[in-house]
C-alpha cells in the first residue's frame, strides 16, 4: 500500500512540475534578438489599454490577459496563422510574466505550437529596462 501511494505522489509531483514548466527568456536576450533584427513573433497579451500605452515594437496585439477563461484564450487564435508559417521562436508577453503568460503559453502549445519554440518574456512589461524600445499606440 505504501509504495503504491509513494508511486502516486511521486507521478503527481512530476505532472504538477511539467505543467508549471515554461522557458523564459530575459530582457537582455530578447533586445539582443531584436537589435540583431532576427526574426521573433512576440505575443502581447496585455490589456487593450496597457497595450496602447507601451508595447515592444513588433508586437502582436491580443488583449487575451489573464488567459483564463476560454474567450480569453481564443484571442491568441489570431497569431496563430503566424506562427505556425514560420519557425522563428515565439515569445509571450505580459503585463508581469506570471500566470497570464503561463495560460498562453500552455494555450499555444495546446494548439500545436512546439515548446521549444515558445518562451515567456521573464519580468513582462513591467520589468522590461529598455524603454527606448516601447512604442505608443497601435
Amino acid at each position: 500500500m505504501m509504495k503504491q501511494l509513494a508511486a502516486a505522489l511521486i507521478l503527481t509531483l512530476s505532472t504538477a512540475s511539467a505543467a508549471l514548466a515554461a522557458n523564459y527568456i530575459e530582457p537582455q536576450e530578447l533586445k539582443e534578438l531584436l537589435d540583431k533584427k532576427q526574426p521573433v513573433i512576440l505575443v502581447d497579451i496585455q490589456p487593450a489599454a496597457d497595450f496602447e500605452k507601451q508595447r515592444i515594437v513588433g508586437s502582436i496585439e491580443t488583449n487575451a490577459f489573464p488567459a483564463k477563461s476560454d474567450e480569453e484564450k481564443a484571442r491568441l487564435d489570431k497569431t496563430l496563422p503566424i506562427i505556425k508559417a514560420s519557425k522563428d521562436p515565439v515569445v509571450v508577453v505580459c503585463p508581469r510574466g506570471k500566470s497570464g503568460a503561463k495560460n498562453s503559453y500552455e494555450y499555444l502549445m495546446k494548439q500545436g505550437v512546439a515548446e521549444d519554440r515558445l518562451q515567456i518574456l521573464d519580468g513582462g512589461i513591467a520589468e522590461w529596462p529598455y524603454k527606448e524600445l516601447f512604442v505608443k499606440g497601435r
